[in-house]
């Protein structure tokens, strides 16, 4: 499916009335104080005291777990640490090589719908994925988005394997969006060993480079950018470097 047929394919969350600002983080951001970060600009966002924000960042290696979390889902509770959050999902792993993405978005404005917010974000993910010829594919009953791998063996149900390439989690607080999505670019894949990812067993986790794709975190926050503005009708300004 390429970039025209998503778009045309999925319902848009309209814009605002104000410019998103763009923000890009150098260097690896520690949980807890991304979160504050979060926090505090959807509070503001919600009191009308600045404006709607996509923070690109990347973590140190970590776990977190939403608010549907098992604890049985941990396979490896001393290897990386774990943050309990309240986004929505289960556990998932963040680090280097992985492009994060916190959306502050004021869907009083957007429209109050959060199935068509979430189905936007699995569209921006798989029109991003499409600019490097990558198809994303969502699934029903699996969140995030997927990547079929026909030169891997079967699923047990004799299904062709597929893996995910990004997730989604998020919270909504006074309609004003929090936490976002999480692409593959480069991680240490091996990482997800220690976690039942998104507590779906049985399927595996892959990347951009592990698809033979080698693109720079810059090429792909460009790419998201662009998509941004195609999906959710919302020109923004050239990102500043925090």
């Amino acid at each position: 499916m390429d970039r025209d047929t998503i778009a045309a394919s999925f319902p848009a969350v309209r814009h605002a009335e104000a410019p998103v600002e763009w923000t890009v983080s150098d260097g690896l951001v520690p949980y807890p104080d991304a979160v504050a970060a979060m926090e505090a600009r959807a509070a503001a966002i919600a009191a009308g005291m600045a404006p709607e924000q996509v923070w690109l960042l990347e973590h140190p290696p970590l776990y977190t777990a939403g608010t549907s979390a098992r604890d049985a889902d941990l396979i490896s509770p001393d290897r990386f640490p774990v943050f309990r959050t309240g986004r929505g999902g289960e556990f998932t792993y963040h680090g280097p090589g992985q492009r994060v993405v916190y959306l502050m978005l004021d869907l009083n404005k957007r429209g109050p719908d959060l199935r068509r917010y979430v189905t936007s974000l699995e569209a921006w993910i798989m029109a991003t994925l499409a600019s490097f010829n990558v198809t994303g594919e969502r699934r029903e009953d699996r969140i995030g988005v997927w990547v079929r791998r026909p030169e891997k063996a079967p699923l047990p149900d004799g299904q062709p394997a597929e893996d995910k390439v990004a997730a989604i989690g998020i919270r909504v607080r006074r309609w004003v969006t929090l936490h976002g999505i999480s692409l593959n670019v480069d991680p240490d894949l091996e990482h997800y060993s220690g976690i039942v990812p998104c507590g779906v067993a049985g399927y595996g986790v892959t990347s951009l480079a592990d698809l033979g794709i080698p693109v720079s975190m810059p090429e792909v926050d460009a790419a998201l950018k662009e998509e941004f503005s195609r999906l959710f009708d919302a020109v923004a300004p050239a990102p500043p470097r925090a």
